[in-house]
This record gives structure tokens, sequence and C-alpha cells, in this order.
């Protein structure tokens, strides 16, 4: 690997889109939404309790292979809890009538994130 044009900065994807140029790169995004502490304190604005039960009760259990959801404990009281929510889970959250707080979006979420809901960098 010491000639590959790949160093340890590089991710999996910059092969991936290297190998499929039509990729694109924006679909891996991910919004970042904080979660006040009044939200956190409501138990159904945790994807993992949630969003399972709403996509199984609204037939579209097939979806549950495009989530990824990642968390982080935030810093203040408006930002308890920050979401990493790729496109198809952020759709998902809104379409249960959730009204989040975006604050941008990062291409993956931090390494000190964890995986709440879902499939890891799912597409």
């Amino acid at each position: 690997m010491e000639n590959s044009k790949y160093t340890a900065a590089h991710t999996t994807n910059d092969l991936l889109f290297d190998l499929d140029p039509g990729r694109s790169r924006t679909a891996l995004n991910y919004q970042i939404v904080a979660q006040s502490t009044e939200e956190v304190q409501d138990i159904q604005n945790a994807p993992a309790i949630s969003m399972g039960q709403y996509l199984i009760e609204s037939e579209q259990v097939k979806l549950l292979t495009t989530i990824s959801i990642y968390a982080q404990q935030g810093e203040s009281r408006d930002q308890v809890r920050l979401l990493y929510m790729n496109a198809a889970a952020l759709l998902i959250w809104k379409a249960m009538g959730r009204q989040p707080t975006l604050l941008g979006f990062l291409h993956r979420p931090p390494k000190t994130a964890l995986l709440a809901f879902g499939v890891p960098f799912s597409e």
C-alpha cells in the first residue's frame, strides 16, 4: 500500500468516488440537528425509540437500511444532544412531525459521535 495515492486521512468513500465518479458526494452529507433540554426530556424525540416504530406503523420498514443517525452530547441547554442525520433520516424525522433545529452539515459525523439508529454511513 505504500504506492497508494490514499493516505490515512482518506476514507473508504474517497476510493468509492474514484471508482464511480458519477456517484454524488452530497448524498453522504449529514445534517446536524440540535435538541434542547426540553426536547430530550420527551422520549419520542429519541430516534432509536420512535423512528423504528414509525416505520413499522407506516409500512416503510425497507427504509431502515437507508437511515444513518449518530448522536453526541452537546454543550448547552439549547444543544443538549446533537444528532447527525443523513438525508433519508432527516426526511423521515420531518415526516414524523418533528421540527428539527438544523445547525449545518458535515460529510461524516465526528469520530466521537456514536451510532444511535440505522446503519453506519448509510447512503
